[in-house]
């Protein structure tokens, strides 16, 4: 397992996990491949814990499957574990203060990020073949350049989120990770549902106001990469995609996402006086206090920025930008204090795609200062597997 003694992979587990592997179907496209879930799908007979022991314990055995889960089923895939996130998936660090913290079996001393924390960890150190998580701010694709792998949040809506826990519902997403190419498009064509909007990737953009908000070994790794696959890449423009409105777009992001918390996670959190752990809890006290008027003037920052993107975003066309705009922090790094700058810069990356319901993929692209990390493209609405394809195309290079 990469190195990883295989007592510390483990802990990508949630203590709740299968005792036996649900087994997929013996023909189809994914036969003979393992995947592990994140701890918010339903599984029929089984409780959903959404990373705090309070929820599972409360929680009913679900009635079904979630159908992201049965089409997987379907497809041949078998699932093999249930993995740990970040509590209510309220964090991009990839720690639990119920469950413990997954190693990042390709950076030892540094967290996964999350919240989808365990599902990178279970597919990096080769637990399974692919992983399903849930991606709201960046929680797939923060991990998926942590841990380098493959990861993709889809257009809004085009993976069904039937039985799977809402946090931010206008941003919410069902999102997959994959350390093989090839397999990443298999399984990403097989959940997407819908007819998107294939065109190949003939125009790239590179988000320069976002680059140079990147730590040095980041931006430098950016240039690097570019150059070596500019074989298999069009022309790529330089342009300043937000105008220097970063901040505001982040901050319009994470006062949306706070108010919907209001409707879905707090509610309970409240009414049974949970104990969360550190960062979580002072991150659900600023939601509660989340006014009408303040989620609306976020909306109002929402809407100009959804119109300027998808303006960009014809078919045919995506914006490169890193994923991340900072290697992992170490692993003892509290989410507390320390940890609000990590989170600030890292939203202001990921909010772009969240907040114009548009897809976007990580690929691994090599190591930033020792640690891996991901170059992202952002799509068009649809484009999902044009995506997808893109990814194959460039694997051979990486």
């Amino acid at each position: 397992m990469l190195g990883v003694p295989e007592h510390d992979a483990v802990h990508a587990l949630v203590p709740h996990t299968l005792e036996e592997p649900i087994l997929g179907a013996q023909d189809g496209p994914l036969a003979g491949r393992s995947f592990m879930v994140k701890d918010l799908f339903a599984i029929e007979g089984r409780k959903t814990g959404n990373g705090n022991p309070e929820s599972y314990a409360a929680a009913a055995p679900a009635a079904e499957t979630a159908p992201a889960i049965a089409k997987l089923l379907g497809a041949g895939a078998s699932l093999t574990g249930i993995t740990i996130c970040d509590e209510f998936f309220y964090s991009v660090l990839g720690t639990n203060a119920h469950y413990g913290q997954p190693v990042n079996p390709r950076a030892g001393r540094y967290v996964t990020g999350g919240s989808s924390c365990g599902s990178a960890a279970a597919v990096a150190a080769q637990m399974c073949d692919f992983a399903l998580g849930s991606d709201t701010g960046g929680s797939i694709r923060v991990p998926a350049s942590f841990c380098g792998l493959y990861g993709l949040r889809p257009s809004h809506g085009r993976i069904d989120l039937t039985g799977v826990t809402p946090m931010a519902p206008s941003f919410d997403t069902v999102g997959l990770l994959a350390r093989d190419a090839g397999l990443f498009r298999t399984v990403g064509r097989t959940l997407l549902q819908g007819s998107g909007t294939e065109a190949p990737v003939e125009r790239l953009i590179l988000a320069t106001d976002i680059v140079s908000e990147c730590e040095a070994s980041v931006d430098q790794l950016v240039w690097d990469t570019l150059e070596t696959l500019s074989p298999a890449l069009p022309e790529v423009e330089h342009a300043t995609i937000a105008g220097g409105t970063l901040a505001a777009w982040r901050a319009a992001f994470a006062t949306i996402q706070g108010f919907e918390v209001q409707s879905t996670l707090l509610p309970f959190v409240e009414a049974n006086n949970v104990e969360l752990g550190p960062g979580i809890k002072e991150r659900f006290e600023i939601a509660s206090r989340i006014t009408p008027e303040e989620a609306e003037d976020a909306r109002g920052v929402r809407r100009t920025v959804e119109s300027h993107l998808k303006t960009i975003l014809q078919p045919g066309t995506a914006i490169v930008l890193p994923t991340t705009p900072t290697q992992p922090p170490e692993r003892d790094i509290p989410d507390g204090a320390s940890f609000v700058e990590f989170r600030t810069r890292t939203l202001q990356t990921t909010c772009l795609a969240g907040l114009a319901g548009l897809p976007q993929i990580s690929v691994p692209v090599g190591e930033a200062a020792g640690c891996p990390a991901g170059l992202s493209f952002v799509g068009w609405v649809g484009g999902d597997e044009s995506l997808l394809d893109f990814a194959v195309g460039l694997s051979d290079l990486l």
